[in-house]
């Protein structure tokens, strides 16, 4: 009896370990089970030695919010026999520097400083639990696993001791040593209480890096001595409305933020941005401009044209002011200069700028931000620092010690590997954390893989590792949770375990365990993905859309309205598909326990005579804008004033030519073409849009063209109609023309630059 016993608790041990690998997020290197368990009481002492007593303060700090209990943290040398939680490491990270180093060869010092500090093993017996590694950060890690093995009650401060921990043996590392998240305090700004609270959810997850997106053209986020009107106006804009909006953060607020992400192995980076963005800048001191013309602090999105000068020495005398400053405020090795999105048009039409190409025997103006890159990496070299650029930065050539961020999709860090150059990873089609659900969804950044297969191994040694971007045009502090969690734990577990055999469901299940300690943390969360899903399918001139939960349990309700209208409070519970055989706005809300998605779902339908007809196009759709496939223009969804919400298909720099085979001879009296316009984005309508009908789909007759009347220069988003009405014509086949409105013009903020056509659908009444 006693064996059976014993043989029944061993075996439940084991299963409470399984469990508790199943909730570590990110997911061990190696985890096994022992047949053994720990019991934390009030006694419980943390032993540390010299190089792990501050990691040591931290788990006594953390363990008395999580117990109420106040737990003595001794040296090694006054260690007890048993119930303790040993803390060893053989140094601390921060005395691995490169003045320490200097002594030795530049490469042997480089791969020092690279060096992973982020390996730790932890094991458990009935006496101690013992947490090892090299380095005081592997330690830190090994604390961050320790508290996911506890209940969710020591983060609600709740935890009841004694309580018993599974036995378990973990050895761990992170696969980059680059895992981070960049935070746009620019558009909108963010409290130091919530950057702390950011940090704290880093550290939690084993994310080591904290871009700090500091300056931009709608405002200027950091303090710099020497020219206080970045501040005073530079950090204030006027919004439409006519409110006052900014802020930012004071040297000693910014060295508080610096310290708090120190002492939990999280590197500040902080982004200053240049040659572009920096309409903040210029809207203080007007003379760091090529024009030398006042220009307001922006309060719309987008890129704008006045960029620093390039080639006025003023420029570089006050960018180095500010850069010696910013350098004074972040120990951190490398400093982010942005380099992106920089119009080359006010250097085209300053002398002073034309003078340095010549002088400096440039080719170009492409060549003269590479000299405005290097001169600036130069100065920052004196200061003992290197550079991270966007991937806009490689045209040209860059710094050897350049880490480039590629944004624009992977071929810029492939290319940057290629060359030799250190790589963060972060492409639109993964980590851009803005986009909403319907763009990347959790699972979408689970199946991320920030090498390249092209790449040799010992090129793929340059991919350092990758960044979620939340970027905040359209996300105040209080929509940033929702759109940041759950989808961080994909990408912390992508860089720090790299799993290769990836189990998305398995994945997804330790998530589920982990939403109560993010709302314990503070954390309002969002959906892993939009809950509802919205599908269409065809029945002659109608729809049948079924709204399909996502995951259980959610309860979907709707609304229907006509387009152009408000949908109405009054929402039915779904519980058929709906019929849709006319124009239709489809509003719905999906609620869960605890949990409410906050993003609208709306969906904009016209059933019609060519509803899932034949197509064939002349161009190949954006990759990012597909608009749902092949039959994107003939499938009875319309877009909504969101570019990005799915519906829209888009080509750039070059005509969309659609034909449509409706299958025999029917009488057409309308068509329709709907486009987005929105400038700053540089989409815009199509110069014109030819229709033509045809019996046999090769001799055609022309129906009619429709010219844009609207202002190219009209500000905002929105889209409009390009119809013909009164045909009064009998035809199989539909031809559309649609003239790409050519490069973007003189006036815009990127000149010369392709423009892109958004159509959603090709409507046949």
């Amino acid at each position: 009896m006693v064996k059976t016993f014993s043989f029944i608790a061993v075996f439940l041990l084991i299963i409470d370990g399984l469990r508790s690998q199943q909730n570590i997020i990110p997911r061990p290197d190696v985890l096994n089970t022992v047949a053994t368990q720990f019991t934390l009481t009030e006694q419980t002492a943390i032993v540390a030695n010299r190089a792990a007593m501050s990691e040591a303060q931290f788990l006594a700090s953390w363990m008395f919010e999580a117990t109420g209990k106040q737990f003595s943290v001794i040296d090694m040398a006054s260690m007890p026999q048993e119930n303790f939680i040993l803390l060893s490491a053989s140094k601390k990270s921060n005395e691995v520097t490169s003045e320490s180093l200097k002594s030795l060869p530049d490469s042997v010092r480089s791969r020092v400083l690279k060096a992973d500090r982020s390996k730790y093993k932890l094991n458990f017996s009935s006496k101690s639990i013992v947490i090892n590694a090299e380095f005081d950060q592997g330690v830190f890690y090994g604390i961050q696993t320790l508290r996911q093995l506890f209940p969710v009650e020591a983060e609600l401060q709740k935890l009841k001791l004694p309580y018993a921990l599974p036995g378990l043996m973990i050895q761990d590392g992170a696969k980059f040593p680059h895992r981070g998240l960049l935070l746009d305090c620019c558009r909108h700004f963010m409290s130091v209480e919530f950057i702390k609270k950011y940090i704290d959810a880093l550290a939690y997850y084993k994310m080591n890096i904290l871009h700090w997106h500091l300056t931009e053209d709608q405002g200027w986020r950091i303090q710099i001595d020497k020219y206080p009107l970045l501040t005073e106006v530079g950090a204030w804009r006027i919004e439409k409305d006519g409110t006052k909006y900014g802020g930012f953060y004071t040297k000693n607020q910014i060295r508080e933020i610096v310290a708090y992400a120190s002492a939990r192995h999280i590197t500040v980076i902080p982004e200053i941005e240049l040659p572009g963005h920096s309409s903040a800048a210029i809207a203080a001191y007007p003379s760091l401009s090529c024009t030398h013309a006042p220009i307001q602090v922006e309060n719309d999105w987008g890129v704008f044209k006045d960029i620093y000068c390039a080639g006025d020495e003023y420029t570089f005398e006050f960018l180095e002011s500010v850069l010696a400053e910013v350098c004074e405020l972040f120990p951190s090795a490398y400093i982010h200069i942005g380099g992106d999105e920089a119009p080359k048009f006010r250097w085209e039409e300053c002398e002073k700028c034309q003078k340095r190409i010549k002088k400096e025997h440039l080719k170009n103006e492409a060549e003269l931000q590479t000299y405005f890159i290097e001169r600036i990496a130069t100065f920052l070299q004196s200061k003992g620092k290197s550079i991270i650029g966007w991937d806009e930065i490689l045209e040209g050539g860059i710094p050897a010690d350049a880490m480039i961020q590629s944004w624009r999709g992977m071929a810029g860090g492939e290319h940057a590997a290629k060359a030799g150059h250190d790589v963060v990873m972060s492409p639109t089609s993964h980590c851009y954390f803005d986009y909403g659900l319907s763009s990347i969804d959790m699972e979408k950044v689970y199946n991320f893989d920030p090498i390249p297969a092209s790449l040799t191994k010992a090129e793929s040694m340059h991919i350092r590792g990758g960044e979620c971007n939340m970027w905040t045009e359209h996300a105040p502090q209080e929509t940033v949770d929702s759109k940041v969690f759950p989808r961080i734990l994909a990408l912390a577990e992508v860089l720090w375990s790299y799993p290769e055999q990836r189990n998305y469901q398995e994945f997804s299940k330790r998530v589920e365990q982990h939403y109560p300690r993010l709302k314990a943390l503070d954390i309002q969360s969002g959906f892993p993905k939009i809950p509802v899903a919205m599908v269409p399918t065809p029945r002659e001139n109608t729809l049948m859309v079924e709204l399909k939960p996502a995951f259980e349990p959610i309860f979907i309700t709707y609304a229907l309205a006509p387009p152009g209208t408000e949908p109405g409070d009054k929402l039915l519970p779904y519980i058929n598909p709906i019929v849709i055989d006319r124009p239709t706005l489809l509003s719905a809300q999906a609620t869960m326990t605890e949990m409410r998605y906050t993003e609208p779902m709306m969906w904009w339908f016209e059933p019609h005579q060519a509803l899932n007809d034949s197509l064939k196009l002349s161009y190949e759709p954006s990759p990012y804008y597909t608009g749902g496939g092949s039959k994107a223009l003939v499938d009875g969804r319309l877009g909504s004033t969101n570019f990005r919400d799915g519906a829209w298909q888009a080509a750039r720099g070059e005509d969309m030519e659609a034909v449509i085979d409706l299958g025999a001879a029917t009488e057409i009296q309308e068509l329709e073409t709907r486009w987005f316009m929105y400038g700053n984005a540089w989409i815009f309508l199509p110069k014109s849009v030819t229709y033509y009908v045809s019996d046999n789909g090769s001799d055609w007759k022309l129906v009619g063209k429709v010219e844009s009347a609207t202002d190219e220069k009209l500000p905002g988003e929105f889209f409009e109609p390009f119809l013909l009405k009164n045909i009064g014509m009998k035809a199989r086949f539909v031809k559309m023309i649609a003239v790409n409105h050519g490069p973007c013009p003189d006036w815009h903020d990127a000149p010369g630059e392709p423009s892109w056509l958004f159509c959603d659908e090709i409507i046949v009444r």
